[in-house]
């Protein structure tokens, strides 16, 4: 089974990407699925449904949407050879811009919305340094040259990375970008391999329920800032 990561900020257009790739592959109905991690809630499941995509969601809650991810990834590749997928997708929300749900040797898309604003790329972090493929959605909305700069900020920050300008709504590009999916290996196993990047490094005592505000009930891996005059 081909296994792809698609990661992005929120309502950067994630599932559109997904849907309108997955109908210019050509493959048989019910061959793609994809796995959606979300925080608290999410109705991309009526879209994959609607379209005949099996699919399942599942939600961090309290949790990093990273630790999440990883914790789960291993289980969501079993569904999908319980499903005999030929390709599993997992869609990823990043919603604190550090994150980076990526793992070697995995195909990994970031999908980012070039509304955003033009400085939005060296601002994501991570999520967009690390990926493969960087898909840049509602690029038909603005001008050619706010694209021009859109594109030349994502190679500032990842100069390895494609950069395909994707429409969400006619599926222009997506053609593009079904290739890079088609040409992936399958995947036997995630054992042994890695994260391109490390998870957001906390663990506090926030982190694990706190809710009282003070130095006396901050305990654990802590960042202060400094402040000057």
């Amino acid at each position: 089974m081909k296994l792809i990561t698609v990661a992005g900020p929120p309502s950067s257009g994630k599932t559109s990407v997904i849907l309108k790739t997955i109908a210019a592959l050509g493959l048989p109905k019910r061959s793609v699925g994809v796995v959606k991690f979300d925080s608290l809630t999410s109705f991309d499941n009526v879209r994959y449904s609607e379209n005949d995509v099996p699919v399942q969601t599942g939600f961090a809650g309290k949790i990093c949407p990273d630790h999440f991810f990883v914790t789960n990834i291993e289980g969501a590749m079993k569904w999908g050879r319980k499903k005999n997928l030929s390709m599993l997708i997992t869609e990823s929300a990043g919603l604190c811009n550090r994150c980076s749900p990526y793992i070697r040797g995995i195909l990994s898309v970031c999908v980012i919305d070039n509304l955003s604003g033009v400085n939005t790329p060296r601002k994501i972090g991570p999520m967009l340094k690390y990926a493969d493929i960087v898909v840049v959605t509602k690029g038909d909305i603005v001008s050619q040259a706010e694209r021009e700069v859109f594109a030349f900020n994502i190679k500032e920050v990842n100069s390895n990375a494609k950069v395909i300008f994707v429409n969400g709504i006619t599926g222009q590009g997506t053609f593009a970008l079904a290739k890079y999916f088609s040409e992936v290996p399958e995947v036997d196993t995630l054992k042994d391999r890695t994260l391109r990047f490390t998870m957001p490094a906390a663990i506090c005592s926030y982190c694990t329920g706190e809710t009282r505000i003070g130095d006396y009930y901050q305990l654990g891996m802590l960042k202060k800032m400094e402040y000057g005059d």
